[in-house]
């Protein structure tokens, strides 16, 4: 009896350094796939940031309405977004985007962005600085950043990520005198 379990002791560590060895190339397989997933994610936000710029800088308003989150789109119609998105043509020219760093969890994205555009009143180039948020529903990036009901309610069931990137408020420059000015949003009426 002894024999036997001398001749099936290397059997099991064999087994056992096996088992190891299989489950550390899981573990690496599953780690690597969470880690690919993340740029792809990463990538399809990019992605939706610059359509919906490009949808507003050419002036696609109607379209616009698809990208909000549910929660906006039930708030306004369709024809009532393109109206106040149309009002806007008299006060500035988009120009571009530039997308900066990116940060997904699960299903809440936040991106740091700032566009230019002409200011038409002030005759003026002038840029925008803004985190956008993103909410993903139906499979789609679907853009929350005036939306601060939808991005609240996110951002409260995600702590550690409102904690990493809390909500900015935008800021506005003008360029003047070969240099970046700010101006000030949101003033009181």
């Amino acid at each position: 009896m002894i024999n036997q379990i001398q001749k099936t002791f290397p059997k099991m560590k064999m087994i056992t350094r096996t088992s190891a060895f299989i489950t550390a190339i899981l573990v690496l397989l599953i780690t690597s796939s969470a880690a690919l997933a993340a740029p792809s994610d990463q990538s399809d936000v990019r992605a939706a940031v610059q359509r919906i710029f490009n949808q507003l800088k050419n002036g696609e308003y109607s379209s616009l309405y698809d990208a909000l989150p549910s929660s906006a789109r039930s708030r306004t119609t369709r024809e009532r977004l393109a109206q106040g998105l149309q009002r806007t043509q008299d006060t500035f020219e988009l120009q571009k985007i530039e997308i900066g760093s990116v940060s997904v969890s699960g299903n809440l994205a936040v991106v740091d962005t700032t566009m230019y555009a002409h200011v038409k009143p002030l005759n003026a180039d002038g840029k925008l600085v803004v985190q956008q948020y993103l909410v993903r529903e139906d499979g789609s990036w679907r853009v929350a950043t005036g939306d601060t009901a939808t991005v609240n309610r996110f951002l409260q069931s995600n702590p550690a990520f409102a904690k990493r990137f809390p909500i900015r408020k935008p800021q506005a420059f003008v360029y003047q005198n070969n240099k970046w000015v700010p101006i000030p949003l949101g003033a009181k009426r």
